[in-house]
């Protein structure tokens, strides 16, 4: 049985997805603090919604998916429960492997993960790293239970923090370029409804383009920016603006905002 601990956005979208991918609601269970969102994963997943207590004596993966600031409680309501005999995947920006063996019984198998938000349509970028007690069996456990929101990768721990910031977070800065790009076609006088359009399925194509041509994105690029165009002056401008550099400024900053998370 698997269970999940914190059902909020990211721990339903996995619930869901767990489903859509053929495992039958009596197998997994959720772990919730508001009766009303009891209610409604019952309602809407026919799952059942347990304790915590119950989650860490009867699941052979838990699958704890709270806030970093909540993670420390969260463990100490399991502690006890919980032996070596299980699984137990984190989903917690920041939060070290080292850091949950050390609230768990002795030589826990910890995985930590970080999917990202496109796992609601089966499209999520997800990592997950080995604990010190973690053997390939339990990354192949991990990976095939993330496999049913979409693409997983396993990466060093010590990447986990970095990976947190391209993937993690990296669905918010597409957002914020297609925000950009919607408000500049609003400025040049397209409606909004069809600058949006025109900006999601230009994202769209590019990133499919992406995965399927294995094309490096410069050559992609390239293929775009003809001489004395409209691609190149666009580009000048990016340059101008230092668009990389601040790209590059703001990923690292989400590697060290995940630190400081994990510290704290």
């Amino acid at each position: 049985m698997i269970a999940i601990l914190g059902a909020g956005k990211m721990g339903e979208a996995l619930l869901s997805g767990l489903l859509r991918a053929g495992r039958p609601p009596s197998s997994v269970v959720a772990v919730v603090r508001r009766e009303e969102r009891a209610t409604a994963l019952r309602e809407s997943y026919g799952v059942s919604v347990v304790s915590a207590a119950e989650a860490a004596k009867n699941a052979s993966v838990l699958v704890v998916a709270v806030k970093p600031q909540d993670m420390a409680s969260a463990l100490t309501e399991i502690s006890s429960l919980t032996d070596p005999g299980q699984l137990v995947i984190s989903v917690a920006a920041g939060i070290t492997t080292a850091f949950i063996e050390q609230r768990l019984a002795a030589q826990v198998p910890v995985v930590r993960a970080m999917p990202n938000t496109p796992a609601v349509v089966d499209e999520a970028m997800s990592v997950i790293s080995a604990g010190a007690y973690a053997r390939a069996s339990h990354l192949s456990v991990a990976e095939e239970l993330f496999e049913s929101v979409g693409k997983v990768a396993r990466v060093p721990e010590a990447l986990q923090d970095a990976a947190t910031a391209l993937s993690g977070s990296g669905p918010a800065y597409v957002y914020y370029l297609v925000e950009s790009m919607v408000d500049a076609g609003i400025l040049l006088g397209v409606p909004r409804k069809t600058a949006l359009e025109l900006v999601i399925q230009a994202v769209y194509g590019a990133a499919t383009m992406l995965r399927e041509s294995g094309e490096h994105p410069v050559i992609l690029r390239e293929a775009v920016t003809s001489p004395g165009g409209t691609t190149i002056s666009a580009i000048r401008e990016l340059e101008n603006h230092r668009v990389r550099a601040a790209v590059l400024s703001a990923i690292e900053a989400a590697r060290d905002r995940g630190r400081e998370l994990g510290a704290s």
